[in-house]
């Protein structure tokens, strides 16, 4: 027990990161990803934004991690390690929520955009008042399902040498050799999870998804 009081600090500073980027992932990515699904309609863009989307979903977090830190400054700009990770992740989850908010925005009936048209809605108030109402309502499962996946994904900023819950516990189980730190990271990662599923489900039921 005094061993688990010991490392317990350092594994709670590397979960302040661990939690920024999660909480700056959302922040970026959800938004864009939004914007992404309704760019989709458009048939200018259509192409670009699929092609962006196929290849970030297509290829690993990880690899996608390394490039934009390590591969990136051969041709442009360095970027600190936090921006990039940074970076990476909101790339990569915005492709991930433009798909999930594509298929909410085409489980909207189009009988109630036909109807935005008779009453003369703009594209904008079409957006706003009939169609974002019911693709969250939609959507919401899916949202939290990769909100959760990114719990875990965030682990992976130690590849650019970031700090995080689970480079500290790897740091205290080698220094120490000890399964027990990265146990405790484990046990941390499953609390936050668990804390996300009840909150989403808690958001979920106001939404009428379960009576």
């Amino acid at each position: 027990m005094s061993y688990i009081i010991e490392i317990l600090p350092q594994l709670l500073d590397g979960l302040k990161l661990t939690v920024l980027v999660f909480i700056l992932t959302l922040i970026l990515s959800i938004p864009l990803g939004m914007v992404l699904a309704f760019l989709l309609r458009i048939p200018i863009v259509k192409w670009f934004v699929n092609l962006y989307v196929w290849m970030m979903r297509g290829t690993p977090l990880l690899v996608q991690l390394i490039i934009i830190f390590y591969a990136l400054p051969m041709v442009g700009p360095t970027l600190p390690r936090f921006p990039a990770a940074l970076l990476a992740f909101t790339l990569n989850y915005a492709a991930y929520f433009a798909e999930i908010f594509r298929g909410g925005i085409k489980a909207v009936p189009n009988g109630q955009l036909e109807a935005a048209k008779v009453l003369k809605l703009s594209k904008w108030q079409t957006i706003r008042y009939i169609q974002m109402p019911q693709v969250v309502k939609i959507v919401l499962p899916s949202v939290f399902n990769e909100i959760i996946t990114l719990v875990k994904d965030s682990s992976l900023i130690y590849v650019v040498g970031l700090g995080d819950l689970l480079r500290a516990g790897k740091i205290a189980m080698s220094r120490d050799v000890s399964l027990v730190p990265i146990m405790m990271a484990a046990l941390i990662y499953l609390i936050f999870i668990g804390i996300l599923t009840i909150l989403s489900k808690k958001i979920e039921q106001r939404f009428d998804y379960y009576k």
